[in-house]
């Protein structure tokens, strides 16, 4: 498979698979999203040990719904090579997408990332995500409450699982790993795994900068009370449905695979000058979003308002402040690294320059989708403009950080890996 399913095209395969190995494997609905859609589980095997894997937690990340009907199929037909793949020791369970509604608007991200060169313009033109009060996994963070989260929260409580396994997929850099709690033994099998298929490991990632990290590309959540440890926006972590099956003695893994591979995301070396490098960061996501808002500013008025469209949300809350977040968030390492207290590697940086070059694209890919759709007649020479700089930061992305695109198979055989290795580790370790 070289390209990513749509949401229909998921349930079909996951329906066949059932009719295929009739007796292991079971498909039910197990909640409905805000807009209606239902929200459908596939489970394979009937072990007592529980793993639950939730693919598409966000709809710009549609890697984890192939990588969820692979494991599928590996554990139904009994060859993953793992004894928590043997389907009399562990049941399987996998939410085969977790934001359904999010995934329709980004509908069109299959065809935009199909063939063998996808290009960055073509993706984020395309791609959703929503504000994060509508993201099922963090909203409770937000003190949001959604019919999916709490049908996520409702699955952990009736399954229990040693182990639940998140399915992300980065936009560019290397692989990584969150873990929730340890794992012992888990980073050699996750280390050959990206090895194997050519996949460069991210030594550090913005997500997890102040994390345990007992190995490269693998990040340990600090315990509750070193909230300083926290990237900003998630000193209310324990709420999230990441850490709910801690209640039940289990682990949850946030798997991330490279959409774009850059080879600065395995170079641990420090970095020449990582003052400068932060600084000229910091600059280029406000400048961006500043940029983009200007946009924004001119065509607010004739655009759907905010209550009637899930991308004008979007904008709205980037404009309101998020760009400055992130640009803030990083003053504390650059004045460490000023006084000589932090030595920031090659990696470290990349990780972050992704970070920066992303969020104007994001909202740059929103506005345009939405002037293109507008009957406006200033909409054509505002998108015009917009689509000048869009491209240009496209281009420049690409360029910087030597980006090359990760086929779509490669990607799913790294989570498919990763996540048979996390769950080796966490039966054998009887969680």
């Amino acid at each position: 498979m070289d390209r990513y399913l749509t949401v229909a095209e998921v349930s079909a395969a996951a329906r066949r698979l059932v009719s295929r190995y009739p007796g292991a494997g079971r498909l039910r609905r197990v909640g409905t999203s805000r807009a209606g859609r239902p929200l459908e589980m596939l489970s394979v095997g009937h072990g007592p040990a529980h793993v639950l894997v939730v693919a598409r937690p966000h709809p710009d990340e549609p890697v984890g719904a192939v990588t969820a009907l692979a494991l599928a199929e590996r554990v139904a037909r009994g060859d993953g090579h793992t004894p928590a793949a043997d389907p009399a020791r562990a049941t399987w369970n996998f939410v085969l997408c977790l934001d359904p509604d999010g995934s329709a608007l980004s509908e069109g991200i299959e065809a935009a990332t199909a063939g063998p060169a996808p290009s960055l313009e073509r993706y984020f033109r395309t791609a959703f995500r929503p504000v994060a009060a509508e993201q099922p996994e963090w909203a409770p963070i937000e003190s949001s409450r959604l019919p999916e989260s709490q049908t996520l929260f409702d699955l952990i409580d009736e399954l229990r699982p040693v182990l639940q396994c998140s399915l992300h997929g980065i936009e560019a850099g290397g692989t990584f790993a969150q873990l929730t709690d340890d794992l012992p033994g888990f980073a050699t099998p996750f280390h050959t795994a990206a090895a194997d298929l050519s996949v460069p490991v991210q030594h550090g990632t913005f997500d997890a900068l102040y994390w345990e990290n007992p190995a490269p590309g693998v990040h340990v959540l600090p315990p509750p009370e070193s909230t300083g440890r926290l990237a900003a926006g998630s000193e209310h972590i324990g709420r999230s449905t990441w850490c709910a099956p801690q209640r039940y003695g289990g682990v949850t893994a946030i798997v991330e695979a490279p959409m774009w591979a850059s080879a600065l995301a395995d170079a641990p070396s420090p970095h020449p000058d990582a003052v400068r490098a932060l600084r000229g960061l910091s600059r280029l996501v406000r400048d961006g979003g500043e940029q983009v808002t200007a946009v924004l500013d001119k065509a607010r008025g004739f655009l759907p308002p905010p209550e009637e469209s899930a991308p004008r949300r979007v904008l709205e809350w980037m404009a309101g402040g998020l760009y400055d977040l992130v640009a803030d968030s990083w003053q504390p390492l650059a004045r460490q690294a000023a006084e000589g207290a932090e030595r920031l590697t090659t990696a470290q940086v990349c990780a972050l320059d992704v970070v920066a070059r992303r969020q104007p694209l994001r909202a740059a890919g929103l506005l345009l989708r939405l002037l293109t759709d507008s009957p406006d007649p200033s909409a054509p020479a505002l998108h015009a403009e917009l689509h000048g700089l869009f491209r240009g930061w496209c281009e420049d992305f690409t360029r910087a950080l030597a980006l090359h695109w990760v086929p779509v198979h490669i990607q799913a055989e790294l989570q498919t890996r990763t996540v048979l290795a996390a769950a080796g580790c966490a039966v054998r370790g009887g969680r």
